[in-house]
């Protein structure tokens, strides 16, 4: 394929371009991020009303106010205004075509790429949109879909959401109880479905699972079979995809999404379901549109592809679609970004792994913002990936990582990667948000200093604090993650959730209403609700750069000092025999604590003597001997979720007694397999035990 186009004017960072904007349109000045954060989280009408105007939202009818009713949860955004999520991405089709910008480049395992270019993305919308409204689909109507990260999803979400359905997808790497563990909350009217997918070097055909959620999900009154696997398979009683996008005529040419209200819901996604039901979580347009443009642009540091200042700007954040940096990725639309996407796996097959893959695609595509997970590059450092044989990798301007806390020795590695391919400068952009608003908290800022292990900021308009036992805001000392204000693409509320008891309890169930909830600091009334407890343990330093410990629900107290088990994983992982690592802390009533680790090690490495002894160092050494493992054991596989999160809390509630079938869900897990080996262990565990 042709290489991008080349940038034609000296770039300018994003956040540095909206600052400017304020001092002319607003004639606000900053004398530094902290004070543009203080005045984004107190005054917050003034600060959404800038995001509103700065991206230049536009809508029929007028808001009445920018924040109505500060409350949490129940907060009230922009009454009266008007948009869709659709719109606001179509409204690019006609300026980035004419500079010659595609929408979507894509890339499969196999080596297929395609680009759909903003027209056929435009006319691809039009006709799907079209024909599910034939079918009876309208607002508030659920379209399910089970599809991997390729062009058709993009376009099957934008159809659905023009037409004010919601939209709701599940990755094809999920199983058939997993999938219905979520669709079948949401009874959804349609559903959209591939034929196959190949991923780590196989095909896997998806025609039983498919039939099985039909079963399923009785609800459904129309399937669209997306050929991926093997154009020429037919499926009964299912609409063919490729030829409803085909479709060309005055009535596609002539279609527009609909003006829908500024709450109006867009998708639901979904928790992580370690135990119980998944949360189907619900988003809004303007929520989401407002929060997606300002996190991009202004922390992610991602431009429009046609403006002179990031021309050719191409935008590549790895992801499956049960993932919500997916629903992150599709956003880079919004702004008139091309997207470029992979859909297979980052690190070749078991037989011939090969952790360049994902470079060598960008460097190919000519991708400027790279993304990924953070053990994505933990994997590419133990792999021993060599980035200077990887192809040009000069237009990537910025690396992403989210999904877990980056150890400072890996972003050390990639930084010196890229400093011998003549780099030395470039901006890692570490995020810690989550699916529960389809956002970050704490984020990046290229203006700011880089420092291993640190990430940069907290995001403009996330009023985010650590706070101690005592509810007390606390700076330079481990805490809990909490946002004090309102953030517009906070939930609406969780599907099925009547009475909002499952949303308070999930967020809003620690801390007394109205405790810290005056915007800048302070107590408000008990009507103003509590603040968001996000479950991490976040330590915000004096400077304002934050670092992330894992979740607060699986934290290390040893002997009465506390750790995030992230402080350990990173320590223990910095060897080179340690692949994963996983540690729980068994807390008994009356009884001595007891801290197993579990380490999955590269092959060829002995596990002996003399490794346990460098594990224990390297811990005692990067922490403290009160965090050495009482034991260290060698295992197949670490328990993750489907998102990739450590299965922290089930293993420890398994090893205190209880049965796996209660304490997690086996469909929510990526390896589900591994989970018999800790079950035996866990009773050998529990027979050593002294009685009570």
């Amino acid at each position: 394929m042709p290489s991008a186009p080349q940038h034609t004017a000296p770039y300018i960072p994003q956040i540095r371009l909206y600052q400017d904007w304020l001092r002319e349109t607003r004639g606000l000045s900053f004398a530094d991020y902290d004070a543009l954060w203080r005045w984004s989280t107190s005054d917050l009408d003034a600060f959404w009303q800038s995001i509103w105007d700065y991206f230049d939202l536009q809508s029929p009818t007028p808001h009445s106010a920018v924040l109505a009713r500060n409350a949490m949860p129940g907060a009230q955004w922009f009454p009266g205004a008007q948009l869709n999520y659709a719109r606001q991405v179509l409204r690019h089709a006609g300026p980035a075509h004419a500079a010659g910008m595609p929408a979507v480049v894509s890339r499969n395992e196999q080596g297929r790429q395609r680009e759909l270019s903003w027209p056929e993305l435009q006319g691809q919308v039009a006709a799907l949109a079209l024909h599910l409204r034939a079918q009876g689909v309208g607002r508030g109507d659920r379209v399910a879909a089970y599809l991997p990260n390729i062009p058709e999803a993009m376009v099957a979400f934008l159809a659905c959401v023009s037409l004010g359905a919601i939209w709701s997808i599940c990755a094809p790497d999920m199983g058939t109880h997993a999938v219905l563990d979520r669709f079948k909350q949401i009874a959804p009217k349609a559903l959209i479905a591939v034929d196959g997918v190949h991923y780590a070097g196989r095909d896997m055909d998806r025609r039983e699972v498919l039939q099985e959620l039909r079963q399923g999900l009785p609800s459904v009154q129309h399937v669209l079979l997306v050929p991926n696997l093997n154009p020429s398979i037919k499926i009964a009683d299912t609409a063919d995809y490729t030829s409803v996008t085909a479709r060309n005529d005055a009535e596609t040419a002539a279609f527009e999404p609909e003006w829908l209200p500024f709450d109006h819901p867009l998708w639901i996604v979904y928790s992580s379901g370690t135990t119980g039901l998944p949360k189907p979580i619900v988003h809004g347009h303007g929520g989401m549109v407002l929060v997606a443009l300002q996190l991009k642009a202004l922390h992610n540091d991602i431009g429009c592809s046609y403006e002179p200042n990031s021309w050719g700007e191409r935008y590549h954040w790895y992801s499956s679609t049960g993932w919500v940096m997916w629903n992150a990725q599709v956003s880079g639309l919004l702004g008139g970004t091309t997207c470029v996407i992979f859909d297979g796996s980052p690190g070749g097959s078991k037989d011939k792994p090969d952790w360049s893959t994902l470079w060598r695609f960008a460097a190919e595509t000519g991708v400027t913002s790279f993304g990924s997970g953070a053990a994505f590059y933990a994997n590419c450092m133990k792999a021993g990936v060599d980035l200077s044989a990887c192809g040009d990798l000069s237009r990537i301007r910025g690396l992403g990582s989210t999904g877990s806390p980056l150890s400072a020795e890996v972003q050390q590695w990639g930084t010196e990667q890229f400093a011998r391919l003549g780099h030395p400068d470039i901006w890692w952009n570490n995020l810690s948000g989550g699916t529960d608003f389809a956002g970050a908290f704490i984020g990046g800022n290229r203006e700011l200093p880089l420092t291993p292990g640190i990430m940069q900021c907290r995001q403009l308009g996330a009023a985010v604090e650590a706070w101690n036992e005592q509810g007390q805001p606390v700076v330079d000392e481990v805490g809990e993650l909490v946002c004090t204000q309102p953030i517009p693409s906070m939930p609406l509320f969780l599907w099925g959730d009547a009475d909002g008891k499952r949303y308070l309890s999930s967020y809003f169930d620690m801390y007394p209403a109205g405790h810290g909830r005056q915007p800048g600091g302070g107590d408000g009334p008990a009507e103003m609700g509590p603040v968001w407890r996000h479950g991490d343990w976040i330590r915000v330093l004096e400077g304002g750069g934050c670092i992330i410990y894992g979740r607060s629900d699986a934290t290390i107290n040893r002997h009465g000092l506390r750790m995030g088990t992230s402080e350990i994983y990173s320590a223990v992982e910095a060897l080179p025999e340690v692949l994963d690592s996983m540690v729980v802390d068994l807390e008994y009533l009356g009884r001595e604590s007891y801290m197993p680790l579990f380490v999955v090690l590269r092959p060829g490495a002995e596990f002996d003597d003399a490794l346990r002894a460098r594990i224990n160092a390297a811990i005692r050494q990067a922490l403290s001997p009160r965090f050495v493992p009482d034991a260290i054991f060698a295992v197949a596989e670490i328990p993750r979720t489907l998102s990739g999160k450590k299965q922290e809390l089930p293993i420890k509630k398994l090893l205190l007694g209880q049965p796996l079938a209660k304490v997690v869900n086996k469909d929510a897990m990526a390896n589900p397999g591994c989970l018999g080996w800790y079950e035996g262990f866990a009773r050998e565990h529990l027979a050593m035990q002294p009685g009570p």
